[in-house]
């Protein structure tokens, strides 16, 4: 398969705190990949430089052939991205909203109809955004991020704070995004039993360090050699975290 994205040993430094250690991923183009990591990982920072948001301290990526920074701006264009909660203008319509967007990136005026249409909120276009309930968020989020049909979306923890229909209803149209029109999907998450619902591949991080990537039958086959069920991804996934960090403490020691 073709790969989309690549990193080639990217890190961010803050002074003295390392948030993301020489992490190389490997996406394939038309793949929902997993992005997995306790909380504070280092999963938003390396999202957050794929979009050209921070710069990177060390290493580089590549993005559909196009390396960053000397491409950075055609890079751009073909992400759409969904970063931490969306915010809106309470007071304008979701379309309202979407058309600022729209606007913003010179895209047609029919492009705000496409996204409704495909996250399913036609018929709540033209409500008030302060009026829609959180899952009418994220989807409306998703639908900013879908504008132009992008080929790359880049989705930190869309279903974050969502009651279990609300996780339902997005993981549905997450799963449906590649086949509908083509699209390779990075997605994060704390949670593997809600990753592994919707992801073909999956890269596991822990104090950006890159602990684990592949397949999920990759990741079930390594469970099996470690004693774990692999019915029970999530206990592997908490193991691994928990390894990781009892070396580390080792290592502070020393």
């Amino acid at each position: 398969m073709e790969t989309m994205i690549a990193t080639e040993q990217l890190t961010k430094k803050y002074k003295n705190f390392i948030s993301v250690d020489n992490v190389s991923l490997h996406i394939q183009k038309g793949s929902i990949y997993g992005f997995l990591g306790p909380n504070g990982a280092g999963k938003s920072t390396t999202m957050k430089m794929l979009l050209g948001l921070t710069a990177p301290t060390e290493g580089s990526f590549i993005i559909d052939g196009k390396r960053f920074p000397n491409d950075r701006m055609a890079i751009l264009k073909k992400i759409g991205s969904f970063i931490e909660s969306p915010s809106f203008y309470a007071n304008l319509t979701g379309r309202e909203n979407l058309d600022i967007i729209r606007r913003i990136l010179k895209l047609p005026e029919n492009s705000v109809k496409d996204a409704l249409d495909l996250v399913g909120l036609t018929e709540f276009g033209d409500r008030l955004a302060k009026k829609y309930s959180l899952g009418m968020k994220q989807r409306l989020g998703i639908a900013g991020a879908l504008l132009g049909r992008p080929p790359i979306l880049i989705l930190d923890e869309p279903t974050n704070g969502l009651d279990p229909s609300g996780i339902h209803e997005i993981r549905n149209l997450i799963k449906s995004l590649p086949e509908i029109y083509d699209c390779t999907v990075l997605i994060s998450s704390h949670m593997l039993s809600e990753i592994e619902l919707m992801a073909n591949d999956i890269g596991i991080l822990n104090h950006g360090r890159l602990l684990f990537e592949g397949s999920l039958d990759a990741l079930r086959l390594n469970a099996l050699k470690a004693g774990f069920s692999s019915e029970n991804l999530e206990e592997m996934f908490l193991s691994m975290i928990e390894k990781d960090n009892g070396a580390r403490k080792q290592r502070a020691l020393l």
